[in-house]
């Protein structure tokens, strides 16, 4: 009996073992080293070509099925499927702010999940945001950088896209606990996945169209923004002021010390 997940999700699941394969390809043949590389992206020759990987498997499958389901499916459709995988993220949330011990922020998401789950069938309503619980989201990344493990350099991955070390290491433990991953069904449970990651790509769409327009290196916009996002996230948008600067060089002082000032001549 053939054990390959079927359905969406198991071409989802195939197409994700052939970007591992083609990830280990380039990194094995040391693919493209960077002369200079940003401090933060030392892994930039082979992060560029696993992007332009993920661009053409996303030109190729994933943008037209996420435009076909936006076309299909009308606004409040999208809406309650949105609201749904939404629902089950803040229960992984919940359990994350609590290893984070952050006691108001879980007290707010399990009151959403509890809200939602109940009052709005099954979380396709989201009730709790019109009673202001705002969705907090935390993931096992955000628990690491929460006690202190640094992000480490920045990693493209096979279809996921931008991430960390950091946040890869957290992945397998997200994968798990979300509650997707208690699913036994293994068909069911790449079905729903790869209905989560059609309905995200399809409200990223016009997004999408505006950063291709827009940035004049599009690799560079998204690296930046997502490791300013992350540190973001991981200080509840508060990150610390004496951040380490990056686009200065090591030898170079942060900025010139003040010139003295001016002997002034005293008044009578």
């Amino acid at each position: 009996m053939s054990t390959q997940p079927t359905g969406p999700g198991g071409k989802l699941a195939r197409l994700a073992i052939r970007g591992v394969a083609l990830a280990v390809l380039v990194l094995a043949t040391g693919c493209a080293t960077v002369a200079n590389p940003d401090p933060r992206d030392p892994f930039e020759g082979y992060n560029r070509s696993m992007t332009e990987f993920n661009e053409a498997v996303d030109k190729a499958v994933l943008k037209p099925v996420a435009t076909a389901y936006k076309e299909v499916l009308p606004q409040p459709v999208r809406t309650g499927v949105g609201n749904f995988f939404g629902n089950l993220g803040d229960v992984w949330s919940f359990v994350n702010q609590v290893l984070q011990a952050k006691p108001e922020s879980a007290l707010h998401s399990f009151w959403r999940v509890v809200i939602n789950t109940t009052m709005g069938l099954g979380g396709v309503l989201d009730p709790a945001t019109e009673m202001r619980l705002q969705r907090q989201r935390e993931d096992f990344g955000q628990t690491l950088g929460r006690w202190g493990v640094p992000p480490g350099p920045y990693l493209v991955l096979p279809l996921l896209g931008s991430s960390s070390v950091r946040d890869t290491v957290g992945l397998p433990v997200d994968w798990y606990g979300h509650p997707l991953g208690q699913v036994n069904d293994v068909s069911w449970r790449n079905s729903l996945r790869f209905t989560d990651v059609i309905d995200r790509r399809a409200r990223l769409l016009e997004a999408g169209d505006l950063l291709e327009a827009a940035a004049l290196d599009s690799y560079t916009f998204r690296r930046d923004a997502y490791l300013q996002m992350r540190h973001s996230l991981v200080h509840d948008g508060n990150p610390p002021q004496d951040l380490e600067r990056y686009d200065l060089d090591e030898d170079e002082p942060a900025s010139a010390p003040p010139a003295p000032a001016a002997s002034q001549p005293a008044r009578p």
